[in-house]
């Protein structure tokens, strides 16, 4: 498999992994400067010379991807007999040095509602590295020329037109953290019974007042839900503060997209 492949399989299973490009040689190496290899806790794809280089690279890339490394790091590898090794010697004469730089998990978002708040929210949460997924069940609400989000936007933008929404949270990865906040209070409760209901979602989150959260975990403990699986939904959402009480949906938006950092934030501490 190609490198660039490797990356995309890596991302598409939010599994972590390291890029290692030989970005210099100086004398006789194995590979030329360019070569990569990808590698993640499990497998390898590419080559950046085989022998006692590529075995470290591995070994370092590994201990990386276990520890959780964010930070790209520099490795300078002698390929002579006096090159002290724990993977056997190579005497090619040259040396190389490797860029090693961390492929983490990338963060998943699902928006259920694309109302004044969703279309905001989705644009700010466009700008960020993230794998966004936007779910309606009115078709037109997800019509590009309606959602105008930036054409430079680094998300990975992933439309769902769902007549019954809750159907599309088995279609998130693993993870990905649940903004629930259509345009039916229905919509929203059955949306909450169901990601209660689901064992691969990150957090949950409800849009509304104390008295509509109130209603809706009298309902939930109807549906059998205990107090403790209730407990995962937030509500309501965003971080505390001005932009918390403004009714503005921009304002709402961002204070939401705030917290949602956060917690994209701890993800990044914690996924190996």
């Amino acid at each position: 498999m190609h490198w660039l492949g490797a990356v995309e399989r890596l991302r598409e299973q939010r599994e972590a992994g390291v890029l290692v490009t030989v970005v210099d040689v100086r004398g006789h190496a194995p590979r030329d400067a360019g070569a990569k290899m990808v590698v993640s806790a499990g497998e390898s794809w590419g080559s950046v010379g085989g022998g006692n280089l590529e075995e470290t690279a591995l070994a370092r890339a590994r201990t990386m991807v276990d520890q959780g490394t964010q930070t790209p790091e520099q490795l300078v590898l002698g390929l002579t007999d006096k090159a002290r090794t724990d993977h056997g010697r190579q005497c090619c004469g040259g040396e190389v040095t490797l860029l090693l730089e961390p492929l983490p998990v990338v963060g998943s978002v699902a928006i259920f509602g694309l109302g004044h708040v969703g279309l905001q929210l989705a644009r700010i949460l466009a700008a960020h590295d993230l794998d966004l997924h936007l779910v309606d069940s009115r078709p037109g609400l997800l019509a590009d020329e309606r959602l105008a989000l930036p054409a430079d936007g680094e998300a990975r933008v992933r439309v769902h037109h769902s007549p019954v929404p809750e159907l599309a949270l088995g279609a998130v990865p693993p993870g990905t953290h649940v903004l629930v906040m259509t345009h039916d209070h229905a919509e929203d409760f059955a949306l909450c019974d169901a990601a209660l209901r689901c064992t691969h979602l990150g957090s949950v989150g409800l849009i509304g007042s104390a008295a509509k959260w109130a209603r809706f975990r009298t309902g939930l403990a109807v549906e059998g839900h205990d107090e403790a699986a209730v407990a995962r939904i937030r509500c309501p959402i965003g971080l505390p503060g001005p932009a918390s009480s403004s009714k503005l949906p921009v304002a709402i938006a961002v204070s939401v997209a705030a917290e949602l950092m956060d917690l994209l934030a701890a993800d990044r501490r914690t996924l190996r």
